[in-house]
């Protein structure tokens, strides 16, 4: 009879276990819906103390605690340039750090001397006009990876259906919730300087490595063109029939490289263009968002994206996106 108790008080013991897990695993957001809407951003400007790295995703649990060590009381942000899923995980690129004022407000010398202390700059974010949002409950350290794993697949589909441009990720955690915000334009504002130089020097690689390759492909098409012009020489009697065959290959070829370029350019300023048309978003005079834009569509669990994160051109590359 006591072995019979004995079972009865381990499996009453387990199952309670098992209860109290389940309800730490629901208070932290297993069953959330995630609402992804495009419209008004739910934060201001903000100026924030940040470290730039370069390097897995996972590596930045260590700057979120580094930040926490020095003021617990600020909020927490993190900013990612790449996405996982289509860039190496040595590549990616990403800013996380402190808010230490927002709007208005400014942050106090006092605050701004002790994260460059340790090794954090500051920086100023303004105010998007619009983005692609949602939120997530930030109740205890698991929300972080629940988050993690509903969000960010949602505003994928969010974005890729409606052809959007809208980068960098901004995860701000503020008191009870976790805020995604993605802008939809002047996103270059939302890059830190050491972001904006990997950017110009990535840039420069790129053109060098274009001027390279279109130096290499003049010289054989004019080695070409000139082997073609002795052969026709030689063997035609009337020269001004062989220049009238032979000019049309430079022009062609010159047009076919031209409608490549354009193609490859439209597809570029197609990827990168922020459809706000398909958003039907009121816009007042001033052009920014209206106050009572309300979440358009909604999107939830877990789905599998392989777009890449839509990159524009930073602020500085526009003129100052």
């Amino acid at each position: 009879m006591s072995d019979w108790v004995l079972l009865g008080l381990i499996a009453a013991l387990v199952t309670l276990l098992l209860l109290t897990v389940f309800g730490f695993v629901v208070y932290s957001g297993l069953f959330t819906e995630v609402v992804v809407s495009a419209g008004s951003p739910p934060v201001g400007s903000i100026t924030l103390a940040y470290k730039f790295r370069v390097g897995p995703y996972g590596e930045s649990g260590q700057l979120f605690t580094d930040g926490c060590s020095i003021s617990s009381k600020l909020c927490s942000i993190g900013v990612y340039y790449d996405n996982p899923h289509t860039v190496a995980p040595e590549k990616c690129r990403f800013a996380i750090g402190r808010i230490l004022s927002e709007g208005d407000a400014k942050p106090s010398e006092e605050q701004i001397k002790r994260f460059q202390k340790y090794g954090f700059k500051i920086f100023s974010f303004p105010a998007p006009s619009h983005v692609v949002m949602a939120t997530f409950p930030f109740t205890t350290p698991l929300s972080i990876h629940l988050a993690v794993n509903r969000v960010h697949p949602a505003l994928d589909i969010y974005i890729k259906e409606r052809k959007l441009c809208a980068h960098p990720r901004i995860e701000i955690y503020k008191e009870d919730r976790i805020y995604f915000v993605c802008p939809l334009a002047r996103q270059g504002d939302f890059y830190v300087p050491e972001m904006k130089e990997l950017e110009r020097k990535s840039r420069a690689a790129a053109a060098e490595a274009e001027d390279a390759q279109t130096d290499i492909t003049g010289a054989d098409t004019m080695s070409e063109t000139s082997s073609i012009s002795i052969e026709a020489k030689t063997n035609s009697r009337d020269t001004s029939v062989a220049t009238s065959i032979l000019l049309p290959f430079p022009a062609s070829r010159g047009r076919e490289e031209g409608d490549n370029r354009s193609e490859h350019s439209y597809s570029e300023s197609g990827a990168s263009g922020s459809s706000f048309e398909e958003l039907d978003l009121e816009v007042t005079g001033d052009g920014e968002g209206a106050s009572g834009l309300l979440p358009d569509m909604g999107y939830a669990g877990n789905q599998e994206v392989t777009d890449k994160w839509t990159k524009e051109p930073i602020a500085a590359e526009r003129g100052e996106e």
